[in-house]
């Protein structure tokens, strides 16, 4: 969706910095947590009336064993399921479309989404288009609209970082464009969301890292959106505290419980911040190098761009900055708001480096795609959001400086 759609459907900048505006905040998924917790399954398809579930993961997951624990559980209680293992990252239209091809073809009644924001955005698409035709691309937002409740679903994560369990949205990649695009909506959120940390026990090192860097994001930039409201900012910061206390741990020792329990929380509870809204320019930079470079990890390229688009940002809500450096554990006591806020941005810098966050070279980013980039970026609507304003020059300078820091 470009961005004069956007300022078309929901009104200029100056509607959005009115504080005082009507606002909506909407929470269409049931929240099941806590170790264990996957034992609940089987109460949970019966409530959803699902019989036959469509298993969505990757082939990670497969090899990981986490599929396996799954199909024993659902085998234990006798349900007949398949298998639809086909989930890349960053999906795309074809992995959606070819999904409920794969659903329909097993007469399946539900969709249980096994994995990460890949996993669970897939099987949000199918989800759509089983209820309403046609393709995924058909219902990029600003098009055609979603108009019924999507197919039961069941999203199990087993990574702590895009929240899609909680989120009322859907990135898939078109490559014919080159970009990455939303659907979305209340009608797009799955029914239940079921966080277990036990599963993401196994999950390595630098992916901890990078979903773990993802979440944070999504929870400092909706609590700086122009987006932002009381009960977004409330979970968002929640999100950081944790994030901020666990998140080193939880990447230094998997089978930490104790920090895998909370950074699940904190994607998910950052999830809930993005709500029916938006974020800023970090997610406008890596929404749209993920459809031009569609292998760059998300979360890597997240946690390599946060603190430096935090830097270009502090001035449009410094205030906010400065809850956001306590709630990174720092002591503000005694600095002016200035500095305060930038305590933010240097305690971000510190944690992408204790838990080695690659550098957009090491991800594949050449210094002649920054042009590209920074006018994909420009474009992309989430940057009406972002607390301070930018456009590709403003886009351009934060790529580069983020590509001379690891020189």
């Amino acid at each position: 969706m470009g961005t004069g759609l956007f300022k078309k459907l929901f009104g200029g900048r100056y509607k959005l910095l009115d504080i005082y505006s009507i606002k909506t905040f909407e929470i269409p998924t049931k929240l099941i947590s806590g170790v264990d917790s996957i034992k609940k399954l089987d109460e949970i398809l019966k409530d959803l009336e699902i019989t036959k579930p469509l298993i969505v993961t990757d082939k990670g997951i497969k090899e990981a064993g986490l599929l396996e624990k799954l199909e024993r559980l659902l085998k234990d209680n006798g349900y007949k399921y398949s298998v639809y293992d086909q989930v890349i990252v960053n999906p795309d239209v074809a992995t959606v479309d070819k999904g409920l091809e794969f659903f329909n073809s097993c007469n399946c009644d539900g969709l249980i989404a096994l994995g990460g924001g890949s996993s669970i955005d897939t099987a949000k698409g199918i989800g759509v288009i089983n209820k309403h035709g046609g393709s995924i691309l058909e219902y990029e937002f600003g098009k055609k609209p979603l108009t019924k409740r999507i197919t039961p679903l069941v999203a199990i994560p087993t990574t702590a970082g895009t929240g899609s369990e909680g989120t009322m949205w859907a990135v898939i990649t078109d490559h014919e464009r080159e970009v990455k695009y939303n659907v979305g909506g209340p009608l797009i959120a799955p029914q239940i969301a079921l966080v277990d940390p036990k599963l993401h026990i196994s999950l390595p090192a630098h992916i901890t890292a990078g979903t773990g860097m993802d979440a944070l994001c999504h929870a400092i930039e909706c609590y700086t959106s122009h987006y932002a409201q009381p009960l977004t900012d409330s979970v968002a910061l929640l999100a950081i505290e944790y994030c901020a206390k666990f998140l080193r741990r939880a990447v230094a020792n998997g089978e930490d419980i104790e920090a895998r329990y909370y950074m699940a929380l904190a994607a998910t509870l950052a999830g809930f911040s993005y709500g029916s809204e938006s974020a800023g320019a970090v997610h406008a930079m890596t929404q749209t190098l993920g459809g031009i470079k569609p292998d760059v990890p998300h979360g890597a390229a997240v946690g390599s761009l946060l603190a430096p688009v935090m830097l270009y940002n502090w001035m449009g809500e410094p205030e906010k900055f400065k809850r956001i450096a306590i709630a990174m554990g720092k002591n503000v006591r005694g600095l002016t708001t200035r500095e305060a806020a930038l305590t933010a941005v240097d305690a971000v810098f510190d944690l992408a480096e204790d838990i080695n966050i690659p550098s957009l070279q090491k991800l594949g980013v050449k210094e002649e795609d920054i042009e590209k980039l920074a006018v994909a970026a420009e474009n992309d609507p989430q940057t009406i959001g972002n607390p301070r304003d930018i456009d590709r020059e403003g886009y351009e300078k934060i790529y580069r400086y983020t590509y001379q820091l690891a020189e």
